[in-house]
């Protein structure tokens, strides 16, 4: 068993069931019909989430663990989420199909990795889709509170402002705040959050 399907063990969900507070902030920008790609889902929470909201949501994680606890929300929820089992070091990321790309703490990726998925998140999009981005910045580590013991895994906004470079840069937020999402996102948080529009 993968330290992801052990992570995602139980009946409780890790990160709790109620969408990340970042992107429920964002309700105002979305509209029925959309077609969304929530990367890294976990859960499911963020997914079911933007299905709730009308959109048409591929929940794509690399836990069958937690991929079947996310379609037992979204039944729960009363609501449809296309769910695949990928790896995403080695996925074939879509090209221009989506209106939406959704990616909520997915710092498990080191540095390499991570921009290659950053690379295929770009090209995921269609011409002026919009990227939903949340991490954790490096001052995590001393809260101790969620995330990567990773330095190099965490997100600066040096890093993220060049990363996105070639996007137009709507919001790119730096803050701390109390954050409550299950066992595994509880107290105080270094947050980062990204808003960007792929040019069209």
């Amino acid at each position: 068993m993968s330290f992801w399907d052990e992570r995602y063990q139980g009946e409780a969900y890790l990160f709790g069931e109620a969408p990340n507070a970042f992107l429920a902030a964002q309700a105002h920008r979305l509209k029925s019909g959309l077609s969304a790609l929530a990367v890294a889902d976990g859960e499911g929470r963020n997914g079911v989430w933007l299905a709730e909201q009308g959109l048409d949501v591929l929940s794509v994680d690399s836990s069958p663990v937690a991929q079947a606890k996310a379609a037992r929300l979204a039944r729960a929820r009363g609501t449809r989420l296309r769910i695949d089992e990928v790896d995403l070091a080695s996925w074939a990321w879509p090209d221009a199909q989506f209106d939406l790309v959704v990616a909520i703490f997915i710092q498990f990726a080191g540095p390499e990795l991570r921009d290659e998925i950053f690379a295929g998140m770009k090209r995921a999009l269609k011409p002026g889709g919009l990227l939903l981005l949340e991490g954790y910045r490096p001052e995590q580590i001393a809260y101790g509170t969620g995330g990567p013991r990773v330095p190099e895994n965490l997100y600066t906004e040096a890093l993220l402002r060049a990363a996105f470079s070639d996007f137009e840069l709507l919001e790119l937020s730096v803050y701390d705040a109390v954050i409550e999402e299950g066992a595994g996102h509880s107290g105080p948080s270094a947050l980062i959050d990204l808003i960007a529009r792929r040019p069209g």
